[in-house]
């Protein structure tokens, strides 16, 4: 039986805080990361890609946190 990672949640909750600081609305920025979650969730799903590793939403809310603070990430 495989083991999940250990996720810190308070690294979690301080990239949250980041997003919803930085976002003029928290209804918007929420709804963004479920989105990007949700077509994550897609992908692997169309993958079949079996990832006992962070769950979508929570890699949704460090990619667009990264995002905020390392812009040139962002490939436009």
């Amino acid at each position: 039986m495989s083991k999940r990672p250990v996720i810190d949640t308070t690294h979690i909750m301080r990239r949250a805080e980041e997003l919803i600081d930085a976002s003029s609305n928290r209804y918007r920025i929420t709804v963004q990361v479920a989105n990007r979650a949700k077509k994550r969730r897609r992908r692997e799903n169309l993958e079949d890609f079996d990832d006992a590793g962070m769950k979508s939403v929570l890699q949704a809310i460090i990619e667009m946190a990264d995002e905020l603070t390392q812009p040139e990430i962002i490939g436009e």
